[in-house]
């Protein structure tokens, strides 16, 4: 009789604290809603590939600079695998179980690597952070890890008429070698796209 009161104790405890974690997410949504405002809404026409879609994890959105104030408001805190690629447009996370995101080019501040975002830690240059402005006027910091993080290179240098030409040549058949060397063009840490820094 002690251990099934104990144990329906415990489930008690359990649903409460899900319960509290769960108010809590709904009071961080609507302290939040006034400085999203409307997410862009994914255009009919994309404009050219650019990057070459890859597989990865959404980890979150935060609001910059923090790397932990993660976004609650619709389901941009809700984690799930995606696959995003990069147009003349914008960028296009596409996620499975949640709502696409659309990042129009001229909202991309920086794209950078971290070790983490909103929360969850990995290991060096783990994520691929894409800092970029609301239509509100916030910035905020969108986070994929990648499964293939040797494409970040193609993510992390600035887009230019160079580059994209010789991505579009060999977007569908990369070689060892032009891994290794855009792993040594690429760096770590902020970015600069569009004039701003992250």
């Amino acid at each position: 009789m002690d251990r099934a009161l104990w144990i329906i104790g415990l489930a008690i405890f359990w649903v409460a604290m899900i319960g509290l974690m769960y108010v809590g997410w709904r009071g961080r949504a609507r302290r939040q809603k006034d400085t999203i405002g409307e997410l862009p809404t994914v255009p009919a026409t994309l404009g050219e590939l650019l990057v070459l879609p890859t597989t990865g994890l959404y980890v979150g959105s935060t609001i910059a600079p923090s790397w932990q104030d993660r976004i609650a408001v619709g389901d941009l805190g809700f984690r799930a695998t995606c696959e995003i690629s990069r147009y003349s447009g914008g960028i296009l996370v596409e996620r499975d179980g949640a709502s696409a995101i659309w990042i129009p080019e001229k909202s991309i501040r920086a794209i950078r690597t971290e070790n983490g975002l909103a929360g969850k830690v990995m290991s060096k240059d783990g994520v691929l952070v894409i800092r970029w402005e609301l239509p509100s006027g916030t910035e905020i910091d969108t986070g994929v890890r990648g499964d293939d993080k040797t494409v970040y290179p193609d993510w992390v240098k600035p887009v230019t008429a160079s580059n994209k030409t010789a991505s579009n040549k060999t977007a569908s058949n990369k070689t060892a070698s032009n891994n290794t060397n855009d792993n040594e063009d690429a760096s770590s840490g902020d970015i600069e796209q569009n004039g701003k820094n992250a």
